[in-house]
C-alpha cells in the first residue's frame, strides 16, 4: 500500500461513521418511488411519451421539494430543470416482408420470430433491398492493435454481413480479446458501426443467450419497437439500411442450406486467419417506416459547491423505460420497468434529499436524470456532447441502474473490470459498512458498456456503474444468484419488470449509504481521481489536466 493510499484510506475510515450518520435514508421513501413510476399511469416511460411527461414532472417535483436548485440548460438567462435531447424516431410501419433465397428456395422470415428487423435509422423512410448477397464475417470485427481483421480486405459493399455476437475469445476464455470479459468489438452496437463504415447493405447479429446475455425475448423487444438516435447530420455513416439479429435456429438453417455447418464455421471465426464465407444466398426485405423528430429530457437538478462550485460530482440514472409494445402472453403491453430503472430513480431522488440535508459541499453535487437509456444511451450521449458543466471539471460520475430489492448485502460490485481509483474509494467506504467488493461475475455480458456511465468514461471522466451485491445476508449468493436469475430469464426487459408489495429496500439504504459517502468525501475534497496507467480512458482524460488546478493536479490525480 503506498503512503497515498493509506492515507486516503485512513481519512475515509475516521471519516466514514459521521458522515453515515448524517445520511438517512427512508426505505418507505424508496419504495413509493418506484410503486410511483412503475405504475402503469406512467405506461412504461418511454421517450417523448405522456409517460415521459408525467416522469419529469414527478422529478422537478421531487427535486423542488428536496430544496434543489435547477440544474438544467439555460433559457432565458435562467437555469431550468432539464435538459432537451432531440432525437429521430423511426417506427416500421404496416407488415414488412423478409426472405432469404438460399439454394434449397425461399426462407421467409417472420418479423419477432425468426428475425428482429429495426426500424430504419439512416435517414430513410423505408427499407428496400433486393438480392443482397449474405456474407458470414465471423465476429464483424477490425482491430488492428489486435492483429485481427474479420474482413481481410474483401469489399462488403452492398451485401449483407452475419455476424456473431461477443468477441471471439468468449468461448475459449483466453485469448487477444482479454478473455472472458466483453470489449467494444463484442457490442452489437460496434458490429452496426463497423458494417456501415465499410458500406454494407445490412447486419444480421445471430442470437446466442449465453454470449449476448439475454434471451430472444429481450432482443425482440428491444428491436422490433420504437427505435431511436441521436439526431445526426450524416446518419449512414453509422446506420446500415438493415440492421437486424436473427434466431440461432435461423441461422443454422442458413447455413445448412450453404452445405455448411454452422458450430464449425464458428469455430474457425475465433481463429485469426479466418476468412470470409460466401453464404450463397440473398436477403430480400421491404418496410417501410415512420419517422420524425422528437424531443426527449434529461432532468438535473444541482446543489452549488460553496468554495469550487465549477467543478462537480455528478450522480445518475436513467429515468426512460421501453414503454408500450405488443401484447405478452397475458395481454400486458406495458413495460413498467421496475426494477429497471425506477429503483435507480429513487435512489438519486433520495440521494439528492440526503445531500440537500446536509451541510453544504465544496464542490457541486448535479443529480442528472438521463432519458433514452434503453434506445442507446442516448441521453447520456446528448449530455457528454452537450454537457450542462464542463467534462474536464467533473470530478466524478456515480451512476446506479437496476438496484436490489432482496435486502442487505455482504458485498457490493460494478458494471465491467474497468480500474480507477473511484473503485478504490468505493471499496474503501465499503469497509466502513463491513462490506467487500465483488467483481463483476460476468464482463461478458457487456454490462459496462450498457450504462449510462460509459458515454462519460469514452470522454475520461472517471465513472462506474453501481451494482448492489449477490451475497444476501439472508440467503447468501445461492439466493442472491437465484433472484439475479429469475430477474433476467423472466422480466428483464420484458412486461413483468412489476412492482412487487414486499420488497426489502434495506439494502438500497446501505447502497444510498455507501454511495454517499463516496460521493459527499469527493465533493468536500481537492482530489482529482483517474483511470489507471494502462486504461483505454485514461489518455483522453490526461488530455484536459491543464483545465484543471496544477497543484491539486500533482497531488490527487493517480492512477
Amino acid at each position: 500500500m503506498t503512503r497515498l493510499t493509506f492515507l486516503l484510506a485512513s481519512t475515509l475510515l475516521a471519516a466514514a461513521p459521521a458522515i453515515a450518520q448524517q445520511a438517512q435514508f427512508d426505505p418507505a421513501k424508496l419504495d413509493a418511488h418506484v410503486r410511483e413510476l412503475s405504475d402503469d399511469r406512467y405506461e412504461g416511460r418511454g421517450p417523448a411519451t405522456k409517460g415521459e411527461t408525467m416522469t419529469v414532472d414527478y422529478l422537478t417535483g421531487q427535486f423542488r421539494a428536496a430544496g434543489l436548485q435547477p440544474g438544467g440548460e439555460i433559457v432565458n438567462g435562467r437555469r431550468t430543470w432539464t435538459q432537451r435531447v432531440p432525437l429521430l424516431k423511426s417506427d416500421i410501419v404496416g407488415t414488412p416482408t423478409f426472405s432469404v433465397q438460399t439454394s434449397k428456395g425461399a426462407l421467409n422470415l417472420q418479423q419477432a420470430t425468426d428475425i428482429a428487423v429495426r426500424a430504419p435509422m439512416n435517414g430513410q423512410k423505408q427499407i428496400r433491398i433486393n438480392g443482397a448477397p449474405l456474407v458470414f464475417a465471423g465476429y464483424g470485427t477490425s482491430a488492428p492493435e489486435r492483429q485481427w481483421d474479420d474482413f481481410k480486405n474483401q469489399d462488403v459493399k452492398g451485401k449483407i454481413l452475419v455476424v456473431l455476437v461477443n468477441d471471439p475469445d468468449f468461448e475459449g476464455g483466453e485469448g487477444d480479446f482479454g478473455g472472458k470479459a466483453m470489449t467494444y468489438y463484442g457490442r452489437w452496437t460496434y458490429k452496426y458501426e463497423e458494417a456501415a463504415k465499410r458500406g454494407a447493405a445490412g447486419v444480421m447479429i445471430v442470437h446466442e443467450t449465453e454470449p449476448a446475455s439475454y434471451g430472444w425475448n429481450t432482443v425482440k423487444n428491444s428491436n422490433t419497437n420504437t427505435m431511436f438516435d441521436i439526431v445526426r447530420k450524416d446518419p449512414a455513416a453509422r446506420h446500415t439500411p438493415f440492421e437486424s439479429w436473427i434466431t440461432l435456429d435461423t441461422a443454422r438453417k442458413l447455413f445448412a442450406d450453404a452445405g455448411l455447418d454452422f458450430d464449425q464455421a464458428k469455430a474457425a471465426a475465433r481463429r485469426r486467419d479466418f476468412q470470409p464465407i460466401d453464404l450463397k444466398a440473398t436477403l430480400d426485405a421491404s418496410a417501410d417506416a415512420k419517422t420524425e423528430v422528437i424531443t426527449s429530457y434529461n432532468v438535473a437538478a444541482r446543489l452549488p459547491g460553496k468554495r469550487r462550485p465549477d467543478e462537480t460530482v455528478i450522480y445518475t440514472a436513467h429515468h426512460d423505460h421501453i414503454g408500450v409494445g405488443a401484447p405478452d402472453a397475458n395481454g400486458d403491453t406495458i413495460y413498467n420497468g421496475a426494477i429497471d430503472n425506477a429503483t435507480g430513480i429513487a435512489h438519486l431522488i433520495e440521494q439528492a434529499r440526503a445531500f440537500a440535508r446536509g451541510p453544504r459541499t465544496d464542490r457541486s453535487v448535479v443529480f442528472l436524470a438521463v432519458g433514452a437509456e434503453e434506445k442507446g444511451l442516448l441521453g447520456s450521449e446528448y449530455y457528454v456532447a452537450n454537457p450542462l458543466y464542463p467534462l474536464s471539471k467533473t470530478v466524478a460520475v456515480l451512476n446506479t441502474d437496476s438496484m436490489g430489492v432482496s435486502g442487505p448485502a455482504r458485498n457490493f460490485s460494478i458494471s465491467g473490470t474497468a480500474r480507477l481509483e473511484l473503485l478504490d474509494r468505493l471499496i474503501q467506504s465499503a469497509a466502513t459498512q463491513n462490506r467487500s467488493f465483488t467483481p463483476d461475475p460476468r464482463p461478458e455480458a457487456g454490462g459496462f458498456f450498457r450504462s449510462d456511465h460509459f458515454p462519460f468514461a469514452k470522454q475520461g471522466v472517471p465513472a462506474v456503474s453501481f451494482r448492489s451485491g449477490n451475497d444476501l445476508v439472508n440467503g447468501g449468493t445461492e439466493r442472491g444468484n437465484a433472484i439475479a436469475a429469475d430477474y433476467t430469464a423472466k422480466r428483464y426487459h420484458q412486461q413483468d419488470d412489476e412492482y412487487q408489495p414486499g420488497w426489502d429496500f434495506s439494502g438500497m439504504v446501505q447502497d444510498a449509504q455507501l454511495l454517499h459517502l463516496v460521493g459527499r468525501d469527493l465533493a468536500n475534497s481537492t482530489a482529482w481521481p483517474n483511470w489507471s496507467q494502462d486504461s483505454e480512458f485514461r489518455a483522453v482524460r490526461d488530455r484536459s489536466a491543464a483545465e484543471r488546478t496544477p497543484a491539486v493536479r500533482r497531488s490527487g490525480e493517480r492512477g
